[in-house]
């Protein structure tokens, strides 16, 4: 049985393709306002770190076996499989950032997402698009962490995602053409939904 939350302050979950730039938007977004408004739900994982990742800061690492586990006992608002590793976010991670009076940031999937609408989060909803696949390869490529069969994995997978973020109620759709405009764009985007974050 899942876990009711108090939004509030309501969280802000942020989706699209692997490659979009979400957790670079992220980054500027927490850089743009360091006065700690913000809290990042760190979701979990059963994929292995890349080189430079930090557990409990980027992800928190587990395994297959232990989330399920998890899953099962309702420890998740949501969960997806995606190139066959499942990530999660946890009920206490939310609340965790909730208790310090901060707004929560989630970075998750389309299929997170959908798991999301059906439970009383109450979110905002921001997608975050690539202005194009080609742009989307060429960025995948440009990580250099993977196997050409993940990178045809993850494309195939973003124009499903690309289709859903334009059809579904997301309460923006920000274009990452470049980082600065699209950093701007997201900063004012949430200062019109949280007025006091400039104070």
């Amino acid at each position: 049985m899942e876990e009711t939350i108090v939004a509030n302050p309501r969280p802000i979950v942020i989706c699209g393709p692997s490659g979009a730039g979400k957790g670079t938007l992220i980054g500027k977004l927490m850089e743009t306002f360091p006065n700690e408004k913000f809290g990042f739900s760190v979701s979990h994982t059963s994929r292995k770190p890349r080189e430079g990742e930090v557990d409990g800061t980027h992800y928190n690492f587990s395994t297959v076996e232990k989330m399920k586990a998890e899953i099962s006992a309702g420890k998740f608002i949501e969960y997806a499989e995606v190139h066959g590793n499942y990530y999660g976010t946890s009920v206490e991670g939310v609340k965790s950032v909730q208790s310090k009076g901060k707004i929560c940031i989630l970075d998750i999937d389309c299929q997170g997402v959908r798991n999301v609408k059906k439970s009383s989060l109450n979110p905002y909803y921001i997608f975050i698009a690539p202005p194009s696949m080609e742009d989307l390869e060429s960025r995948l490529r440009g990580r250099g962490t993977e196997k050409e069969e993940d990178i045809q994995k993850r494309l195939a997978n973003a124009a499903g995602e690309m289709a859903y973020g334009k059809e579904s109620k997301f309460d923006k759709y920000l274009i990452n053409t470049n980082i600065p405009e699209a950093s701007a764009e997201l900063s004012s985007t949430i200062e019109a939904w949280f007025p006091d974050l400039s104070k």
